[in-house]
């Protein structure tokens, strides 16, 4: 049986007056490669980044493995190393090669040394394609190659759960496929994944789960079978209508 990874409860998040998320529940297990879908502006992004701990939760819990992680004295770092980030903007660090990029935080964080750490950044590098342009700088390569780099950086910290935020969406177009070939060999590999997208083709074909979310609540959560074929509420209906006949 998959173990729960992570719990969410009752989230809810507010900048000032304005809630961003209210009440969100939902679990992650072992395996499960779950899509966040719905409109801008619906709090998908402001959940994953509570999730990693880059914005505080206004009331709720987060549970890893049973222990709050939002609780005082909770080592965030640590939890960051096991729940990896890809952001839509890659953040690479532009004054490193895509080889050092993937080094520097098994190194840092992990404790790593040097070998050790190249060795596995090689290994992902290679899982992802980029052995070729390890020694480039981030300047020097493309967006879908960037974007690639920083998920390999991500894997070398071997993470028991990988978060993605829109990780095509700052892509050109003929890139968008390359990431996502990489994200569904992760997925058919047994990667946990939790990942907000607006590629429907991926949420339908890959996930496991399918959140929907809208003004901040989750609307419909289910299988994509039952979520893109028989959506039982009206707003996940016109949600799809829009998006897939765009």
């Amino acid at each position: 049986m998959s173990e729960t990874i992570l719990e969410i409860r009752h989230l809810s998040k507010a900048f000032g007056s304005h809630t961003v998320l209210k009440d969100i529940d939902f679990t992650v297990k072992t395996g499960d490669v779950t899509s966040i879908i719905g409109a801008s502006g619906s709090g998908k992004s402001t959940l994953l980044r509570c999730i990693n701990l880059l914005e505080t939760p206004t009331s709720g819990d987060i549970l890893y493995h049973g222990h709050s992680v939002v609780a005082r004295g909770f080592n965030p770092s640590s939890y960051r190393a096991k729940v990896g980030m890809v952001f839509q903007s890659f953040n690479l660090f532009n004054n490193m090669t895509v080889l050092e990029n993937c080094c520097v935080g098994q190194i840092k964080v992990l404790k790593r040394n040097k070998e050790e750490a190249r060795e596995k950044a090689l290994f992902y590098l290679n899982k992802v394609g980029m052995v070729p342009f390890m020694n480039a700088k981030p300047r020097q390569i493309s967006g879908g190659q960037k974007q690639r780099a920083a998920i390999a950086r991500a894997l070398a910290m071997d993470p028991e759960i990988l978060l993605f935020d829109e990780p095509t969406s700052a892509l050109d177009p003929e890139m968008v496929g390359e990431v996502l070939e990489v994200m569904r060999n992760l997925a058919a590999d047994g990667m946990t994944m939790l990942v907000v997208t607006h590629e429907m083709a991926f949420a339908k074909d890959v996930s496991s789960d399918v959140v929907f979310m809208s003004d901040g609540v989750i609307c419909e959560h289910g299988g994509p079978k039952e979520i893109f074929s028989n959506p039982k509420e009206q707003k996940t209906r016109d949600f799809l209508a829009r998006i897939i006949n765009k």
